[in-house]
């Protein structure tokens, strides 16, 4: 298995590479996530989460006529950014990249990135306000749901598009 070349020259992942990228992702994950000492943790995290996902959102970016409701739309934002999150560590991400040189320079570089994909089964761990200006927000996916979502993923025509 591994990688493949399709006909239209796009790089698939086969579903050993994938349970492979899924495991690593979860390691950095995992690795990466520190957490603050104001941190409230709604559920603990167990060896039973496969996936745990960190979203975050600033506040004063949202839209809103009240400070409140600018927190609020932060605290669904961030939500937003787990699941993003979290798909990314399931699904993998598609990455476009085009770039022009002209006479040995780089004149023009551009990077698309997107993500789709099903996540159910996540819940909320905790939801932290991160100093004044941020909220941050970790959900998390069991392990018995993660193997249920790639198998699913795994069995639809267009899986590795």
């Amino acid at each position: 298995m591994g990688m493949h070349n399709s006909a239209s020259g796009h790089r698939r992942v086969g579903p050993i590479d994938r349970h492979f990228f899924v495991g690593l992702m979860l390691m950095l994950t995992m690795a990466g996530c520190a957490t603050p000492q104001r941190s409230q943790t709604l559920y603990p995290v167990s060896e039973a989460d496969g996936l745990v996902a960190t979203g975050y959102a600033v506040i004063a970016s949202q839209r809103g006529e009240t400070a409140a409701q600018q927190r609020l739309m932060a605290i669904k934002a961030s939500k937003l950014d787990a699941y993003r999150s979290l798909a990314e560590q399931l699904y993998g991400q598609y990455v476009n990249a085009t770039g022009t040189m002209v006479d040995m320079s780089v004149t023009d570089d551009h990077l698309k990135s997107r993500v789709e994909g099903v996540i159910y089964g996540a819940r909320v761990v905790s939801i932290t306000p991160v100093g004044e200006e941020t909220y941050e927000t970790k959900l998390a996916v069991p392990q018995s749901t993660v193997d249920e979502l790639v198998r699913n993923y795994l069995q639809t025509p267009s899986a590795g598009r």
